[in-house]
């Protein structure tokens, strides 16, 4: 089942070079998010942009609308040429590589999509290197901004685009861990809160990941699924499909022995 939590690639606002809206627009076009599904999630996991995707998201774009998305066309080659010409006129090359430390959690699956990560990130001339993070202090440093790049998750409540846009994309927010801003899409996060009708909302929601993803904010790895393993003694388990907190209330669950 979708757990409504992707991965993403957090990228330092404020510290050089990566201040330079080109490096991590470079940085965002590098990625294979195909290939990093199959390596680590057997195809179990979902290309999307910031809401969760169908059919089990029901705000969230369409597959046909993201491949349109900056950055997440099929054609992955030719996104990192682009990204290449990018970095070449910023003066980086094969004889002149970017060197950088990549932060994430000191536990197995963050540590595989980093190595997974910094793999990727060669291909346009950076070379990164593992920065594992002790898990209990972790989540402090990203909020305080104390990383230059970093692969982190983006953990969700509810398949809604208020708690979403608001709690993770909006200026000032709490969940914001690069500290993205922009008052334009504040309108636009305004704007859809308030709508009444779906459908004019499902669009205004779609035009917020599209501007999202032409800003290069936070650029989304993947949405991950997983697994629930059970006895089949256990009876009335329903697994969420829009959080993976949700469904731990086991007032119908009853065993069968």
């Amino acid at each position: 089942m979708p757990q409504n939590i992707y991965t993403n690639l957090l990228i330092s606002r404020t510290l050089s070079p990566f201040n330079n809206r080109d490096i991590r627009w470079a940085m965002a076009l590098s990625l294979d998010r195909k290939a990093v599904i199959d390596i680590l999630a057997e195809g179990h996991g979902d290309i999307g942009a910031a809401m969760l995707p169908p059919p089990e998201g029901r705000w969230g774009m369409p597959p046909e609308l993201v491949e349109t998305l900056p950055g997440y066309g099929p054609d992955v080659q030719k996104n990192r040429a682009e990204a290449r010409r990018i970095m070449q006129k910023l003066d980086y090359g094969p004889d002149k590589r970017l060197a950088v430390k990549v932060s994430t959690r000191n536990i197995p699956p963050d540590a595989a999509r980093t190595v997974i990560l910094i793999d990727q990130l060669k291909e346009i001339y950076i070379d990164g290197e593992l920065e594992p993070i002790d898990n209990a202090i972790w989540f402090a440093k990203v909020m305080r901004h104390d990383y230059t790049v970093a692969q982190a998750g983006t953990f969700k409540a509810v398949d809604d685009p208020d708690q979403t846009f608001y709690e993770t994309y909006a200026c000032g927010s709490e969940n914001n861990p690069d500290g993205y801003c922009n008052p334009d899409i504040d309108k636009l996060i305004d704007r859809q809160s308030i709508e009444s009708d779906q459908e004019k909302r499902k669009r205004l929601v779609w035009e917020i990941e599209r501007r999202l993803a032409e800003d290069g904010a936070r650029p989304i790895i993947y949405h991950t699924r997983a697994a629930t393993c059970r006895q089949p003694y256990v009876k009335s388990f329903v697994s969420m499909v829009n959080s993976v907190y949700n469904g731990w209330r086991f007032e119908d669950v009853w065993l069968d022995r």
